[in-house]
């Protein structure tokens, strides 16, 4: 007897993400691809092993990165989809994945609605983010954990991939929470990085970066330092 495909389990959880912004359950996923349940799970728990997949303790989708099937800080609305942003990184990554082959959920078929609260004040930001270039604005990103440490807890990392004001309210929310400073980057930085490193991902045969790979890319987007595992 055959087995699932797990491209086609991927494939098919990406492509409920980009179009409703729901994860599918594994009822679904079997209706649809004609197969046990069962076998759905371990095939969903195959992509979890290879990254590709973020499950919860009960085996459930919770992020399949770009789309998260929680709110972490971020909502972004397309023409007709809304989307929960696991981080700024996805956050800003998603009309860059979503244009190439789904331009119809993009808002004029090239931008997205990206909102969220500044993490130390409270005020409220969004931002128009296309693939034409970055948003206006003063404001800056913190990440909080390294690039080594960020698949030890991915939903913690995540939610501390945050947009600030400005620096001065960085440094006071790391004052109140006891944190230590991560990475700060300005919104075309951001925007730079988040433009192509999802690429492909809504396609068959996506492969993940390998690290060498990933260390050029980082480069590539003007990112610097023991952060990202690279040279200071």
């Amino acid at each position: 007897m055959d087995v699932v495909d797990v491209e086609d389990v991927r494939v098919a959880v990406y492509e409920r993400l980009a179009t409703v912004g729901r994860v599918p359950s594994p009822a679904e996923l079997a209706a649809r691809l004609g197969r046990d349940e069962s076998e759905i799970v371990h095939a969903l728990g195959r992509l979890a092993d290879a990254h590709h997949l973020v499950l919860d303790e009960h085996g459930a989708v919770v992020m399949a990165h770009p789309f998260s099937a929680v709110p972490l800080g971020f909502a972004v609305m397309g023409d007709r989809t809304l989307w929960w942003g696991g981080c700024a990184w996805d956050s800003f990554a998603l009309p860059h994945l979503v244009g190439p082959s789904m331009p119809d959920l993009l808002i004029d078929g090239r931008s997205v609605l990206v909102s969220t609260r500044c993490p130390a004040c409270g005020t409220a930001h969004a931002w128009n983010v296309d693939t034409q270039g970055p948003p206006p604005g003063d404001h800056v990103a913190h990440f909080l954990v390294p690039t080594a440490r960020m698949w030890d807890d991915v939903v913690h990392t995540c939610s501390h991939q945050r947009i600030f004001c400005a620096r001065d309210c960085v440094d006071r929310w790391l004052a109140d929470t006891g944190n230590d400073l991560g990475y700060v980057m300005d919104l075309p930085t951001l925007w730079r990085f988040a433009r192509g490193w999802y690429a492909g991902r809504l396609d068959r045969g996506y492969e993940r970066r390998e690290p060498a790979q990933a260390a050029d890319y980082f480069r590539s987007v003007g990112l610097t330092g023991s952060f990202w595992g690279l040279d200071a």
